[in-house]
């Protein structure tokens, strides 16, 4: 559990953030399960842009103990990262402590929660479709919990279009699209990746451990040779 927590943060600080726009792309539909402004609630605030509103929401309801899902801060766990989640709807954090609850109690709407993890996954991507780190961790649910690969696929394809000249997100991407079998579109992203500097070769290193990177040119050979 520990390292799959591990692995999920690597993923949400690494995936990198575009700037939001306010309209769903086109080719995305949702099923709207709740608002994303609900009546009579603190927010929403974005956890991007206006963290500083945050803190007051973090220090009751979203504690280390929350966080780690050790237990409630001000009554039920599922109802502090209800109210968190509520208050912010793309709380990285927050969705990645719930992504984990669900997977902890197998329910996609664990105990006292106000809705399923995938509605407030769809309701972050609604309030911030150019969050690449919403849709980079909600791939992963959609993929491990869900088992919904072509819903998963969907949720990366977004955030590359969403990712610019960030090389951490195609990256990330690439980590995904290889995680979910899609090795040519990896490659491309690797390949972006590395045209934008990104340093690391790891996702090179698993296309060519299944031998799905393309062939590195040679290089050109000298025009003369040196006489003896």
């Amino acid at each position: 559990m520990i390292q799959r927590r591990a692995k999920f943060l690597l993923l949400a600080a690494s995936l990198g953030v575009a700037p939001w726009a306010a309209a769903q792309p086109a080719a995305e539909a949702s099923f709207e399960c709740a608002p994303v402004a609900l009546p009579r609630h603190y927010g929403p605030y974005d956890y991007v842009t206006e963290r500083s509103r945050l803190p007051i929401v973090d220090s009751v309801h979203f504690t280390a103990d929350v966080e780690n899902l050790r237990r409630g801060s001000t009554g039920y766990l599922g109802g502090d990262l209800s109210y968190t989640l509520n208050a912010s709807p793309n709380h990285h954090r927050a969705l990645l402590a719930a992504m984990r609850f669900a997977m902890r109690e197998k329910k996609d709407q664990p105990p006292h929660m106000a809705y399923a993890v995938s509605c407030y996954f769809d309701r972050a991507t609604r309030f911030r479709p150019k969050d690449t780190v919403v849709r980079g961790l909600y791939a992963k649910y959609l993929l491990d919990f869900m088992n919904d690969k072509g819903a998963a696929i969907r949720q990366v394809n977004v955030a590359v279009e969403f990712a610019g000249d960030n090389p951490l997100t195609h990256h990330n991407a690439g980590l995904l699209y290889f995680e979910l079998g899609e090795f040519s579109k990896a490659a491309e992203r690797a390949v972006r990746a590395r045209e934008l500097g990104y340093p690391r070769e790891d996702l090179i290193d698993k296309l060519k451990g299944v031998k799905q990177w393309p062939a590195e040119p040679a290089p050109d050979e000298p025009l003369t040779k040196a006489r003896p």
